[in-house]
Order: structure tokens, then sequence, then C-alpha cells
């Protein structure tokens, strides 16, 4: 989750899985995975930092653990195999 504000300066706070992608016009337009829009002073390159601030929290300075990839990838694997 992330700290962000609103054009209108009213505080949100987002759950950066559910960004689809962020628009620079004038203003930073964050459309989610819902469809919904969500316009924040923040600048693009600003919200990518706290994305990344906050993964770093969750998942440590090395990323994901590569057994979840490797997991993945044995079952995408396996699928193909059938």
């Amino acid at each position: 989750m992330i700290r962000l504000t609103r054009l209108n300066r009213a505080p949100i706070v987002l759950n950066s899985d559910l960004i689809e992608h962020i628009d620079v016009t004038p203003d930073t337009v964050i459309t989610l995975t819902t469809g919904q829009i969500l316009r924040v002073l923040e600048s693009a390159e600003e919200v990518v930092r706290r994305i990344i601030r906050f993964r770093r929290r969750i998942f440590g300075p090395g990323g994901p653990a590569p057994a979840l990839f490797e997991d993945a990838a044995g079952l995408e694997s396996a699928e193909s195999e059938e």
C-alpha cells in the first residue's frame, strides 16, 4: 500500500498491485485494473519510487523469493506437456 494525494489534497492509500498503468498528462493519472481512474499530485516517477520502496519493505532488497518464480515456471511447464 502506498500513500498518495488526490488533486483536491485528500490523502489516499492505494493498493499498488491494482495499478494497470500511469499516464503523465498535466496531472498524473493512475488507471486501476478495476477501471477506476485516480488523479494524484505526485509525479509518475514519485509513484513508482513509492511502489518500489513499499515492495522492498515487503520482499527485501533482493525482490521476491526465487522459489516463487520457479514454482510458477514448473507449473507452466507441466501444463504445456499435457
